[in-house]
């Protein structure tokens, strides 16, 4: 008897598979996902310093405001609005639609053109109110 499977791996991977807009996307939801719980931090830490005296406050917002804390926070925003519409992505699947490969595929590029375009408008808008 011959081994059929001598040519090909036993176990694939991401190194056999080709990157599909689908699978990456599936890739950077389990990645926001783990990631908004240092966001959650960051929640926290605000919530805290509003609760503790206005010293405090103070400086957290001003940690905030620099450049690397504005870009933490564009970033935090960025990664709840994907999260979001990736899980609005695995709500629609859970229905039962969406499967088709082609509005699959249209579906995952929706959810990160659709975050990065939110995210820039809810910052747009932030400083317009501001």
């Amino acid at each position: 008897m011959t081994n059929v499977t001598k040519s090909r791996p036993l176990s694939p991977h991401l190194q056999i598979y080709k990157p599909i807009p689908t699978m990456i996307m599936s890739i950077m939801h389990r990645i926001t996902g783990a990631t908004l719980y240092f966001g959650t931090i960051l929640v926290a830490w605000w919530l805290i310093a509003a609760a503790t005296s206005p010293a405090y406050y103070d400086w957290v917002m001003w940690a905030f405001g620099t450049i690397i804390g504005q870009l933490v926070l564009f970033g935090y925003t960025w990664v709840l609005v994907h999260h979001l519409f990736g899980g609005i992505r695995h709500f629609i699947w859970d229905l039962g639609y969406g499967y088709e490969k082609h509005f699959a595929t249209k579906l995952a590029i929706a959810n990160l053109v659709g975050s990065v375009a939110v995210t820039l408008l809810i910052w747009i808008v932030g400083y317009a109110v501001r």
